[in-house]
């Protein structure tokens, strides 16, 4: 996985207000584990996680929305119980991880931060698959978090070759 190196270099390089913002998430060791799960390439869901949070913070704090909810959302909405390019298994497409990790984070979130969810990060985390859970997010916060979410993962346009993990087939040998 990539360097570990370049997420702390970011997280010494964000306004004080985000850092003041995430401080709970950031430090909370089972957080901490998701430097070590795969994402998508040679990225972990930690630093993937931490880019969708900052982008979608800075995003709606410049458009004058709730920047709070939307950095906690976007750190939290890949906050998933383990890593699933190890842990695959057989199952319907309707269960594989794409459609099935939003309520896993949300479970997840509420679990070690309740106090932290509030209506708006709760829609916001359980709905960032649209459109591959049918129903689109509710609020603004929601929408960026999702936008962003796939941005964040272009990276995959890069290695075509891999796609089919990422929709959740599996290749011969594998």
């Amino acid at each position: 996985m990539e360097n570990e190196i370049v997420p702390l270099k970011i997280l010494n390089n964000l306004d004080d207000e985000y850092k003041k913002i995430i401080f709970e998430i950031i430090n909370n060791p089972e957080f901490l584990k998701r430097k070590y799960y795969h994402h998508h390439e040679n990225r972990s869901v930690y630093y993937h996680s931490l880019m969708v949070s900052y982008i979608s913070y800075k995003i709606a704090k410049k458009v004058k929305l709730n920047y709070k909810d939307a950095a906690i959302a976007g750190l939290l909405h890949d906050f998933y119980y383990k890593d699933w390019q190890e842990n695959r298994r057989k199952t319907s497409i309707l269960k594989a991880h794409g459609f099935t990790h939003a309520n896993e984070a949300l479970e997840n979130s509420k679990l070690y931060f309740p106090k932290l969810i509030d209506k708006k990060v709760e829609n916001s985390i359980k709905r960032h698959m649209f459109p591959l859970n049918f129903i689109p997010p509710i609020y603004l916060e929601g929408w960026i978090i999702c936008f962003i979410d796939k941005y964040c993962s272009f990276e995959v346009f890069k290695h075509p070759t891999q796609f089919y993990k990422y929709l959740g087939i599996k290749k011969k040998g594998d």
